[in-house]
């Protein structure tokens, strides 16, 4: 059993504990969490008087272990851009839990992340929830799968129109593809249901099978689209198929936020700290976060590492703060507002009993210049320590 007392902690739901104290057990779980507590006999004690621990941070879109970090060309692995239509390809087998990218998660304060296929087709495949420390991929994962992710914009546009002479070439063939691969995936699952009714065999199709978990709500959609018109397309088309969905990036976000906000929207938003690199991202700005949260969309901030770096995540948030979202929907796009968006609540996002043991200490108040990454820990375990110069 692990006690961790003296810090002030904010567990991320309910009210800031001053003095606070968290009680581990051995399995990695808080068993007990509060303020000026008595505690007996415990296998270890850590003492941070005059830190600051909040919950592990989590990254709700990243590319990490698959984007060939340290690795150059040969760990390129996010996108399988030889066909538009790639819904059975799985992120979880492109994967390197040993590449530098999770040292830096680690260093970043992040303890848990969702890493998807990259945005270069309309239909990517699938994406999973994993912890950002262990050696095993399949022993670090928290959910599989997370959702299906599809792409509109320049990118898919890009890497098939302007680089394979091949559909789409254009905003309307993406969204007639997404429509089609949707209505296959219709047609699909009402043949797989009868043959089940009537006993009689069945040819699976794995790319489409992605698509059907989608249209049964087994997971969302998850559509990386960065300009106004783009995140309407994925809404509309969405709306049509009554199927649930995130809007990833979401730089437009600002331009339309109260439509946004009244269609309850969820969005991923980021990579912060960044140039408008693209035509559809010239209108980005850090009030983003700040003008979408007033609007009431649910707010998860992203880094999309490798495009910012995951050791900077807390800055991003940072900024975010200092552009006008509030302290405590900052605290939350970070910690539980993605735990939600993903569907692991139950286990992370948030310092309560029963809950995992993901913490990060600080040296001072979040987002505050002081306030760096000390320590991170998942399920009670050191993971990353800051080096003392």
């Amino acid at each position: 059993m692990l006690v961790v007392k003296g810090a002030k902690i904010y567990p991320g739901t309910g009210a800031v504990l001053e003095n606070g104290v968290m009680i581990i057990d051995d399995q990695g779980k808080i068993r007990e969490i509060g303020q000026n507590q008595s505690v007996g006999e415990a296998d270890q004690f850590l003492d941070f008087t005059g830190k600051v621990i909040i919950p592990g941070l989590i990254d709700a879109h990243t590319h990490v272990g698959m984007w060939g970090d340290g690795e150059g060309r040969s760990g390129y692995d996010g996108n399988e851009s030889v066909r538009p239509i790639t819904g059975e390809v799985r992120a979880l087998d492109a994967v390197n839990p040993r590449q530098i990218s999770f040292a830096g998660a680690r260093e970043g304060g992040i303890t848990t992340i969702q890493i998807l296929p990259g945005s270069g087709n309309p239909i990517g495949g699938l994406g999973f929830a994993c912890k950002t420390q262990g050696t095993v991929i399949d022993d670090m994962v928290v959910k599989h799968p997370t959702g299906l992710k599809g792409a509109t914009g320049e990118n898919p546009k890009r890497a098939h129109g302007e680089s394979q002479k091949q559909a789409p070439a254009t905003r309307m063939a993406v969204a007639s593809m997404i429509r089609e691969y949707f209505k296959d995936a219709q047609i699909y699952g009402d043949k797989k249901k009868k043959a089940e009714e009537e006993g009689k065999p069945f040819d699976k199709d794995l790319n489409l099978e992605s698509g059907l978990m989608v249209l049964k709500k087994e997971i969302p959609f998850r559509v990386h689209a960065h300009r106004h018109d783009d995140i309407v397309t994925v809404i509309r088309i969405c709306e049509e198929f009554g199927i649930e969905y995130t809007i990833e990036h979401c730089t437009d976000g600002h331009l339309i936020a109260e439509y946004l906000g009244k269609k309850n929207v969820t969005a991923m938003v980021g990579p912060g700290l960044s140039a408008a690199s693209k035509v559809e991202t010239k209108d980005i700005t850090d009030q983003n976060p700040a003008i979408l949260a007033r609007h009431g969309v649910n707010v998860c901030l992203m880094t999309d590492h490798p495009f910012l770096n995951c050791r900077y995540f807390l800055q991003y948030a940072a900024i975010a703060h200092k552009h006008g979202l509030s302290f405590e929907d900052t605290l939350r796009a970070i910690t539980i507002n993605p735990a939600r968006a993903l569907g692991i609540e139950d286990r992370v996002g948030s310092l309560e009993v029963g809950k995992d043991a993901d913490f990060v200490v600080l040296n001072g108040e979040p987002f505050s210049y002081k306030g760096s990454i000390a320590r991170t820990y998942i399920e009670g375990q050191l993971v990353w320590e800051r080096e003392a110069y």
